[in-house]
């Protein structure tokens, strides 16, 4: 088991460690509880908190272990951070010389690749690609992300034994047709990287910088576009916001600003309080125009005081989308790969990385789409 895998465990238990502990607060504070269920639900908490500490030494052995084999490797430089781009350097300019990757580059980016059959992207690569962006993809900061093979989570992280009281609301109706939880595919593409030789030739940062900028702007812009175009590629249909598969609901006003309004007003009460508008800034100047009629004041408010939820924007969000976006949740692959290709429209060699990714929103029910009420 990875580093990763061995992080995601931890998270996993920390939470129920979270949840356990409140829940032996509550017994305390509740004069109905025995003695015998506290004393089961204390030794929960402790069996927890033994599995949380287990998987952290795990975890803290393995960064010492990388630590010193880090150390004794043959990539030179003053500081860690300049192994680490002196390695990603020369990884690449190895893959465009169409040579092998040197065991000592590999290992000093983390490659658990034990096989070698495989052109997988080292760890440390992938890791920052993922969770460290140079480009800002707004959902980054609102929706789920994750990375690991063949994920299968709960449609919804909690239910109630006497839950009749909810049962004609649109989550319940949501659920009673859909399956208990999300199983996530893997859906295949590809970020370019052209390099020319002036770059290939220059400074081990300016060349990592270059691609990395390169492949983060790609995987930033795959995530937008698969959650917000309205004209999904055959099998995709799943990912998109403002397909006719999620059939999410529309809500309608007189103008865009009460649209927004209604939507937020639509929405059940355990998403609205975690709501966020996602829409693009034309939109948003726009209303705020309309809105000041000639009054600055506007102007120098922030989106939430004006709107009454957080908004962040996204220039391919064409009609606004609110709602509780930790029900969007992205994954990828746990493993990305690496080659070269040459470009026939410019002649250059590009740095190809392949990975694997999908999109599920998991509760069609905590969304609304935001239109502005045609007149005929």
């Amino acid at each position: 088991m990875n580093r990763y895998q061995l992080e995601q465990m931890l998270a996993g238990v920390g939470q129920e460690l979270d949840v356990a502990n409140k829940k032996l607060t509550s017994m305390y504070a509740d004069a109905k509880t025995t003695l015998e269920a506290r004393s089961e639900q204390k030794e929960t908490v402790k069996d927890l908190e033994e599995r949380f500490n287990g998987i952290k030494s795990q975890i803290d052995e393995m960064d010492k272990k990388a630590a010193a084999k880090l150390n004794q490797q043959s990539i030179e430089g003053t500081t860690p951070e300049e192994k680490v781009v002196k390695a990603k350097a020369e990884l690449i300019r190895a893959v465009m010389a169409n040579k092998p990757v040197p065991q000592e580059v590999k290992a000093a980016l983390g490659d658990n690749n034990a096989t070698g059959g495989e052109k997988i992207l080292p760890r440390t690569m992938t890791n920052e690609l993922l969770h460290e962006p140079f480009v800002k993809n707004p959902l980054r900061d609102i929706s789920t992300f994750t990375n690991i093979t063949n994920l299968e989570v709960p449609r919804i992280t909690f239910s109630l034994d006497d839950d009749d009281f909810i049962k004609d609301t649109e989550t319940a109706k949501e659920l009673k047709d859909s399956t208990d939880t999300v199983q996530f595919g893997r859906f295949k593409f590809k970020v370019f990287s052209s390099l020319s030789e002036t770059i290939l030739l220059g400074t081990d940062t300016n060349l990592v910088q270059t691609v990395e900028a390169a492949l983060e702007s790609g995987l930033a812009k795959k995530e937008k576009v698969v959650a917000f175009t309205k004209s999904p590629k055959s099998g995709e249909e799943h990912m998109s916001f403002y397909s006719a598969q999620n059939a999410i609901k529309e809500v309608e006003g007189d103008d865009l600003y009460k649209a927004i309004k209604n939507a937020l007003a639509d929405l059940e009460d355990d998403y609205s309080e975690n709501a966020t508008i996602v829409m693009t800034k034309k939109d948003y100047y726009d209303m705020i125009e309309t809105l000041a009629n000639g009054n600055t004041t506007l102007y120098m408010a922030q989106p939430e005081q004006v709107l009454g939820a957080p908004v962040e924007f996204c220039d391919v969000a064409v009609d606004p989308v609110v709602g509780d976006f930790r029900y969007s949740h992205y994954n990828y692959d746990l493993n990305m790969l690496y080659d070269r290709d040459k470009n026939v429209r410019t002649g250059m060699e590009d740095f190809v990385l392949t990975a694997w990714i999908d999109h599920r929103i998991k509760l069609k029910s905590a969304f609304r789409i935001a239109k502005k009420k045609v007149t005929p």
